[in-house]
């Protein structure tokens, strides 16, 4: 039951009630009592109690419209056909790698949330980003709510020199903020980090979901009314989500989301939402002393130092966005010393890697009951897509085997449950990717070899139908 608290009103000397709200830390579901599952996205354990200011009678806050520019309200309806569309204002991050993430560049007004695990590079990458665009006379306000000045000014020392026109704020009180964006009017604001933020019309601590999702709004209304490009820093929960309510990420344009292992030196941006581009678009980046470093070819990185000849290895190629990225797909198949087999899968789908081992077992006969079976994508990197199928059960039976696949073999494609062996979407963006890098076969979808043949020279096109049909290479 929601708690009631009593006050004394100063203006009216009376007793007003303040009740208490139940927020889904989850998705921003409101309740007035506790709940262990929350009804709107059927998560446990995720209610928390905030208190409610009152609001004070006969007054009503009167907010602009987002869609207006000057801040005047547009609260009449407008004809379709008298909505006019400009070009998006874009401007160059000088990150090439960012850019292609953004979609092009930087959009005036865009309201940008960047999320990672701590320590991952979420400021290093913005403050670089500042740098540069302080470097093309833009103005940019840095706002710290985590760090000093002190710190800042040590990080900003390893990266480079920084001209007068970025400018660093530690402040917390988003009142104070928005004085001083107003008054200093940038082009770009970085925001480290909204769950910092506090916002003194929101009673309950920062953080908060209410906090965090009232000082977003603040920071939206902003961007929309003075053509500011705003990036906000979220960190996020255990389970990858940035912490807070999930109507954060609907609130902002873009939601770009910073992947990798901490102690390994690559780093992924991937895009999970674009109001102004594609996505599921990444960009590559290494950590050095320096700072990030873009890594414009990927596919070669990803490769180095794979092992020659050796079983249980084979190179595949999936697609992010629009770009191709080679990748090492291993597997170590042994005989288990339990009653039940052991199976893991590192940077891809555990149930995919069981469901194409009952593939194999059905269709090709191997009897995999009796074995671990282990699965890593060389690099660290995270992938889900259909069209590693084919090369993770080219894999699995090279290490059962024992039998090497060459190494300048690349293989792609979808397994279905009956072993038949489908195609990919840009088969030909793929081929294109493994023909430029050298390799001098590709294990292709049977449709995609016939609809290529002859189109790529330097590359041998061989098209399988089913799973068995591949495993059968593997005895030549």
């Amino acid at each position: 039951m929601a708690a009631l608290l009593w006050y004394e009103d100063s203006g009216r000397n009376m007793a007003t009630k303040i009740k208490s709200v139940f927020y889904c830390q989850s998705c921003g579901y409101e309740s007035s009592k506790w709940m262990g599952q929350c009804p709107g996205c059927k998560e446990w354990n995720t209610f928390v109690e905030e208190v409610m200011k009152p609001s004070v009678t006969g007054k009503t806050s009167k907010r602009s419209s987002i869609g207006a520019l000057g801040g005047e309200s547009q609260a009449k309806p407008v004809k379709l056909s008298e909505v006019t569309i400009n070009e998006e204002d874009r401007f160059d991050t000088h990150i090439g790698e960012f850019n292609r993430v953004l979609g092009g560049g930087l959009v005036k007004g865009s309201l940008t949330l960047v999320g990672g695990d701590p320590g991952i590079g979420k400021s290093t990458l913005l403050l670089q980003t500042a740098r540069l665009l302080a470097a093309d006379k833009r103005k940019v306000l840095y706002i710290s709510g985590e760090e000093s000045l002190q710190q800042i000014k040590l990080r900003a020392n390893r990266i480079g020199e920084f001209t007068d026109d970025m400018t660093l704020l530690c402040e917390t009180d988003l009142g104070t903020i928005e004085e001083t964006i107003r008054r200093h009017n940038p082009d770009v604001v970085i925001i480290d980090s909204i769950q910092t933020m506090f916002n003194e019309n929101v009673s309950s601590a920062p953080g908060s979901v209410s906090q965090v999702r009232e000082s977003t709004g603040v920071l939206m209304r902003i961007a929309k009314q003075m053509g500011i490009s705003i990036f906000i820093v979220g960190h996020v929960t255990k389970e990858g989500t940035v912490a807070g309510p999930r109507v954060l990420e609907h609130m902002v344009d873009t939601v770009l989301y910073f992947e990798g292992d901490r102690h390994a030196s690559y780093r992924i941006l991937r895009a999970v939402k674009n109001r102004f581009g594609s996505t599921n678009e990444i960009g590559v980046f290494e950590m050095r002393n320096e700072g990030l470093v873009e890594v414009e070819n990927p596919s070669e990185f990803m490769l180095e130092g794979k092992p020659e000849n050796a079983s249980g290895s084979v190179v595949t190629c999936s697609v992010e966005g629009t770009r191709p990225i080679l990748i090492e797909i291993q597997a170590l198949v042994s005989h288990t010393n339990f009653n039940f087999p052991r199976r893991q899968a590192n940077g891809t789908d555990y149930n995919r890697v069981n469901l194409l081992m009952a593939v194999l077992e059905k269709r090709v006969g191997l009897e995999l009951s009796s074995y671990d079976a282990y699965i890593n994508l060389a690099g660290g990197m995270k992938l889900i897509e259909p069209a590693l199928d084919l090369s993770m059960c080219m894999a699995i039976v090279s290490s059962f085997r024992n039998r090497p696949i060459p190494d300048d073999v690349i293989a792609f494609g979808e397994v279905g449950l009956s072993g038949e062996v489908r195609s990919v979407n840009m088969p030909d963006v793929r081929i294109s990717e493994a023909e430029r890098l050298g390799f001098k076969t590709c294990i292709v979808p049977k449709p995609v070899a016939d609809k290529y043949a002859g189109k790529f020279p330097k590359i041998k096109l061989i098209g399988v139908s089913s799973v068995q049909d591949a495993v059968g290479l593997l005895r030549n």
